[in-house]
Protein backbone atom coordinates (compact mmCIF):
# COMPACT_ATOMS: atom_id res chain seq x y z
CA UNK A 1 0.00 0.00 0.00
CA UNK A 2 1.42 3.50 -1.04
CA UNK A 3 2.31 5.68 1.59
CA UNK A 4 0.46 8.46 0.42
CA UNK A 5 -2.48 7.59 -2.23
CA UNK A 6 -3.17 11.29 -3.32
CA UNK A 7 -0.25 12.79 -3.75
CA UNK A 8 -1.28 15.77 -5.73
CA UNK A 9 -3.40 17.44 -2.52
CA UNK A 10 -0.07 16.84 -0.37
CA UNK A 11 1.59 19.02 -2.88
CA UNK A 12 -0.73 21.64 -3.32
CA UNK A 13 -1.02 22.03 0.66
CA UNK A 14 3.05 22.07 0.63
CA UNK A 15 2.61 24.58 -1.82
CA UNK A 16 0.32 26.91 -0.38
CA UNK A 17 2.37 26.14 3.35
CA UNK A 18 5.71 27.62 1.54
CA UNK A 19 3.65 30.65 0.19
CA UNK A 20 2.22 31.39 3.77
CA UNK A 21 5.61 31.43 5.28
CA UNK A 22 7.28 32.98 2.17
CA UNK A 23 4.43 35.68 2.68
CA UNK A 24 5.16 35.95 6.57
CA UNK A 25 9.21 36.46 5.72
CA UNK A 26 8.56 38.89 3.44
CA UNK A 27 6.62 40.80 5.57
CA UNK A 28 9.57 40.45 8.40
CA UNK A 29 12.26 41.66 6.05
CA UNK A 30 10.30 44.68 5.25
CA UNK A 31 10.16 45.49 9.26
CA UNK A 32 14.01 44.94 9.38
CA UNK A 33 14.51 46.90 6.36
CA UNK A 34 12.80 49.82 7.92
CA UNK A 35 14.67 49.12 11.38
CA UNK A 36 17.73 49.35 9.69
CA UNK A 37 16.62 52.49 7.84
CA UNK A 38 15.89 53.91 11.24
CA UNK A 39 18.88 52.93 13.06
CA UNK A 40 21.49 54.29 9.95
CA UNK A 41 19.09 57.61 10.59
CA UNK A 42 19.89 57.64 14.17
CA UNK A 43 23.46 56.95 13.29
CA UNK A 44 24.00 60.06 10.82
CA UNK A 45 22.19 61.64 13.47
CA UNK A 46 25.02 61.30 16.21
CA UNK A 47 27.23 61.33 13.97
CA UNK A 48 26.24 65.01 13.36
CA UNK A 49 25.84 65.68 16.37
CA UNK A 50 29.48 64.48 17.54
CA UNK A 51 31.13 66.52 14.63
CA UNK A 52 29.38 69.85 15.86
CA UNK A 53 30.66 68.83 19.35
CA UNK A 54 34.03 68.74 17.72
CA UNK A 55 34.34 71.91 16.11
CA UNK A 56 32.54 73.60 19.36
CA UNK A 57 35.39 72.06 21.54
CA UNK A 58 37.80 72.74 19.06
CA UNK A 59 37.15 76.42 18.87
CA UNK A 60 36.91 76.83 22.67
CA UNK A 61 40.05 75.09 22.88
CA UNK A 62 41.72 77.89 20.57
CA UNK A 63 39.66 80.26 22.30
CA UNK A 64 41.00 79.31 25.93
CA UNK A 65 44.56 78.88 24.16
CA UNK A 66 44.62 82.70 22.63
CA UNK A 67 42.72 83.69 26.44
CA UNK A 68 42.84 81.68 28.82
CA UNK A 69 42.92 84.78 31.64
CA UNK A 70 46.70 83.92 33.17
CA UNK A 71 48.05 87.29 31.57
CA UNK A 72 49.77 85.38 28.62
CA UNK A 73 49.09 85.26 25.20
CA UNK A 74 49.33 81.82 23.68
CA UNK A 75 49.88 80.27 20.40
CA UNK A 76 51.19 77.05 18.85
CA UNK A 77 53.90 78.24 16.95
CA UNK A 78 55.45 76.54 13.75
CA UNK A 79 55.50 72.71 14.20
CA UNK A 80 54.07 71.91 17.95
CA UNK A 81 56.29 74.18 20.01
CA UNK A 82 54.19 75.90 22.53
CA UNK A 83 54.94 79.69 22.27
CA UNK A 84 54.24 82.24 25.45
CA UNK A 85 54.07 85.90 25.40
CA UNK A 86 53.93 88.19 28.42
CA UNK A 87 51.79 90.83 27.03
CA UNK A 88 54.35 93.42 28.75
CA UNK A 89 57.31 91.35 27.72
CA UNK A 90 59.52 88.66 25.49
CA UNK A 91 58.48 85.64 23.64
CA UNK A 92 59.60 82.23 25.34
CA UNK A 93 59.04 78.94 23.12
CA UNK A 94 59.19 75.71 24.57
CA UNK A 95 59.26 72.53 22.36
Amino acid sequence: MPRNPDPGSDHAAIGATLAAEAAVLEAHERLLREALDAVDARIEAVSAALRHLRRSAASAEAQKRADPGDGLRHSVADSDDVCLTWLDGPTNCRP
